[in-house]
């Protein structure tokens, strides 16, 4: 195709990034019955990986904020912002704080068990385990969630599996003859 007869192909942008375009082109002519979708890349290493000095996009995994009002009291301020320093030094995205009221009634979990899901978060992150009934990590969000306290600073880790030593990674039963 010719450069003038590019140009004269109507195209429309459906996208524009750092990196290039992305656009829609419909030819008019009936004889010419090709329409298609175009990727123009503006700079080619930013793809590659090569060009040292562009960001690369990582995966950043979802995570959430808990806390009780009963708890916190007027530290509460502190204690979200706590939760927030702490979420981004592990290289979490914190989508959210969730905040819960024991006046309103409402299950203390319940919401952040929704959230959890909705959000397809990975971990939950409390200022301390006295957030907790019990002032103990529940097992029921453990098992879904990675649970990480502020103070202290601790982790409890839902991929966390008891050792069996007498199996193989496969499930089979190791046999020693002596």
């Amino acid at each position: 195709m010719e450069p003038d007869e590019a140009q004269a192909m109507p195209r429309t942008r459906l996208l524009q990034f750092p990196g290039g375009v992305l656009e829609l082109s419909s030819s008019h002519d009936p004889a010419d019955d090709y329409g298609g979708i175009f990727l123009e890349l503006h700079d080619s290493t930013a793809i590659d990986g090569h060009d040292e000095q562009r960001a690369v996009m990582r995966y950043t995994p979802t995570a959430l904020g808990y806390l009780r009002t009963d708890v916190s009291g007027v530290s509460q301020l502190w204690d979200e912002s706590e939760i927030r320093r702490l979420a981004a030094r592990y290289g979490y995205d914190l989508a959210e704080i969730v905040v819960h009221d024991p006046a309103s009634g409402r299950p203390p979990l319940a919401r952040l068990k929704a959230q959890a899901t909705r959000l397809d978060a990975e971990a939950v992150f409390v200022p301390s385990l006295e957030h907790f009934d019990e002032g103990e990590a529940p097992g029921s969000l453990v098992q879904r969630l990675d649970v990480v306290t502020v103070h202290p600073e601790s982790t409890y880790s839902r991929r966390v599996m008891s050792p069996q030593p007498d199996r193989t990674p496969g499930g089979r039963r190791i046999v020693r003859y002596t």
